[in-house]
């Protein structure tokens, strides 16, 4: 992993840093950075210290919250993993890769949509699959992630901390309409 030098951030991504910061640093020792080429997740253990760290794809606010997503559903099992333990095949996946990648990615990419929305950002669904000229994601993949993110509108239903961060991110963003299912319907994704 490279670490770029510090890139000027909008005031948006330093928002959600902010709020990551207030939220999950002091009970979880963990902090949201941007810079990284490659996003990934570095337990304490990884590297010394007592720090979790976060890292973001250089600048971007899509990669802070999808990054984030993965954080706020991970276990704490999960968290002393590198990377949540999960595996990655790059770009240029299989077609059955590439349906191993959805399954995975279906709660994260949810979450990811609902922290968009209390941003007030827009969403796109990733494939990450360039290179193996998929561009856009399969209906099954957009039908799958848009039913997630309608269920976690159900009162209770949004993990623990995606719902402190969702509702840091409505203070920071002054957005009180996130939880809505309206939001999340498939039409919004294709």
């Amino acid at each position: 992993m490279v670490i770029m030098p510090s890139p000027s951030l909008s005031d948006d991504v330093k928002q959600v840093i902010e709020v990551f910061q207030r939220l999950f640093f002091a009970p979880y020792d963990t902090e949201l950075i941007a810079g990284a080429d490659e996003p990934i997740y570095l337990p304490a253990t990884n590297h010394g210290d007592q720090i979790n760290r976060l890292y973001f794809r250089e600048d971007f606010l899509s990669s802070a919250l999808h990054e984030t997503a993965h954080w706020c559903i991970a276990g704490v099992d999960r968290r002393r993993l590198e990377d949540f333990g999960y595996w990655y095949n790059p770009d240029g996946r299989t077609p059955d890769q590439q349906q191993i990648f959805e399954v995975a990615e279906i709660k994260p990419q949810a979450l990811e949509w609902m922290f968009s929305v209390a941003c007030r950002q827009p969403f796109r669904l990733s494939v990450d699959n360039l290179s193996a000229g998929q561009a856009r994601a399969s209906e099954g993949f957009a039908q799958a992630v848009s039913r997630q993110a309608v269920q976690w509108c159900v009162p209770g239903a949004l993990p623990d901390r995606a719902e402190l961060f969702i509702r840091g991110l409505m203070d920071a963003f002054d957005n009180n309409g996130v939880i809505d299912p309206q939001h999340y319907q498939l039409y919004r994704l294709i």
